[in-house]
């Protein structure tokens, strides 16, 4: 039976999951951002300034919609001897517009005890919680392996990769799918705008999530968000994906390379021959894999990423 991993119906939406403005340390205004992201093919961006959440519910229209959310950071505040402290940001997204800020209590202590129990919470209350750049935060796999409550973590964030941090991450992602935390994937932005809209250092418009969801309204959008109607891109579309007959098929824009990550120590890759390019690529998953994922890179190395679907509920 055939069963789409991406909806077969619906329209896909460019979002940009985690974004600072002029109400926090960004340097374009709310309106900026709207106009200037609309410009180059966004529906949805979710304002995500520092610590406080300041709905901008105003600049929704037919064309465009606003999230609410904000960024909770907890950091390190000993020394600790390394020379460095480590710090964990996520973004809470609102599931209904207008929803309050909550107290979570104490958000200063830097314990994987203390994150969780935030995260777990935020959830509760209603929020889509994205664990953020863990590069530029300097964690490691004994940090986010003990980090429970989140949603989807940055397999990308741009506005990390722009100014030199490794903040393409997908061996964090499967780090995390391999020990057992069924998230998913997105790919961000969190711009800042420190440099102009058309310099090389622009921190805008190099990570986004497209989602698929059946109209441009918030309740629909994050209806989407909590199935993982969507995937992550730094570049390419992936227009169908669907698993069939113990096979995964994908359909792409023009790319040179598909990879197919199980979660084993298997995995599959399809190369465009010569000059010509691929658009589509089907793998059987292998019956010890845990997950499956597909990833697709594009002619200068930019890939999107498919969310994991674990092979338990793909049957």
């Amino acid at each position: 039976m055939k069963k789409y991993l991406l909806p077969e119906n619906g329209t896909f939406y460019k979002a940009n999951l985690h974004c600072h403005s002029t109400f926090s340390d960004g340097k374009w205004t709310p309106e900026e951002i709207k106009e200037k992201y609309m410009r180059h093919g966004y529906s949805v961006v979710a304002f995500t300034d520092h610590r406080t959440l300041y709905s901008q519910a105003h600049l929704t229209d037919e064309n465009f919609l606003s999230l609410d959310g904000y960024e909770i950071d907890v950091s390190e505040t000993l020394d600790t001897g390394r020379g460095y402290k480590k710090t964990c940001h996520f973004c809470l997204i609102a599931k209904k517009q207008g929803t309050a800020q909550p107290d979570f209590g104490d958000e200063d202590t830097y314990t994987p005890e203390n994150i969780s129990r935030i995260m777990r919470s935020a959830r509760e209350k209603g929020f889509f919680v994205t664990y953020n750049h863990p590069n530029w935060s300097l964690e490691d796999f004994s940090d986010y392996i003990n980090y429970h409550g989140m949603d989807a973590m940055e397999i990308a964030n741009y506005g990390c990769i722009a100014v030199g941090y490794q903040d393409y991450a997908p061996m964090v992602y499967d780090e995390m799918l391999r020990y057992g935390k069924k998230i998913f994937c997105v790919a961000t932005d969190d711009n800042h705008n420190r440099f102009d809209e058309d310099s090389l250092y622009c921190d805008s418009f190099g990570g986004f999530t497209v989602i698929k969801a059946d109209s441009l309204s918030y309740e629909n959008i994050i209806r989407a968000l909590e199935k993982g109607n969507f995937y992550a891109s730094q570049g390419p579309e992936i227009k169908e994906l669907w698993y069939e007959d113990g096979i995964i098929h994908i359909k792409t824009s023009p790319v040179k390379k598909i990879d197919f990550v199980f979660g084993s120590r298997r995995a599959k890759t399809v190369i465009a021959e010569n000059d010509g390019f691929l658009e589509e690529a089907e793998c059987e998953v292998p019956e010890n894999s845990i997950y499956v994922r597909v990833s697709a890179k594009d002619e200068k190395g930019l890939p999107a990423d498919t969310n994991a679907y674990f092979t338990e509920n793909l049957k």
